[in-house]
């Protein structure tokens, strides 16, 4: 081991030994080996932008002023926010929505139902 290597695992040992029972407790049941107290911190997701360079604020505001105001209510609303966060952030709960819906509009379209 190098003497960053074993400065950086005595750093890690003096955070831990600092936390709480508690803290300590949950990051044992995760590994303590797996955890990395220097990891850099994930951007803000107000900050995170997608393929088009839009926030997801902007996408969902952009997608619901594209609706009639009559048309939506807040749940709609949420729906439209949850699915883009999931899609942005890359969920695989989501993209599998996504794709779904997708799908599923295509054979509505070729069967001429409506939903």
């Amino acid at each position: 081991m190098s003497e960053i290597d074993d400065n950086e695992e005595f750093r890690k040992k003096a955070i831990f030994e600092n936390m709480s029972s508690k803290r300590q407790k949950h990051i044992l049941n995760k590994g303590y080996e797996k955890w990395d107290p220097f990891e850099l911190p994930k951007e803000p997701i107000e900050m995170r932008r997608d393929k088009t360079k839009r926030t997801t604020q902007t996408l969902v505001r952009e997608f619901l002023q594209s609706r009639n105001s009559e048309q939506y209510s807040n749940e709609y609303g949420r729906g439209a926010l949850d699915i883009c966060l999931g899609i942005i952030n890359n969920n695989e709960r989501y993209i599998g929505m996504f794709e779904f819906v997708v799908w599923y509009n295509k054979l509505l379209q070729e069967e001429e139902h409506e939903l």
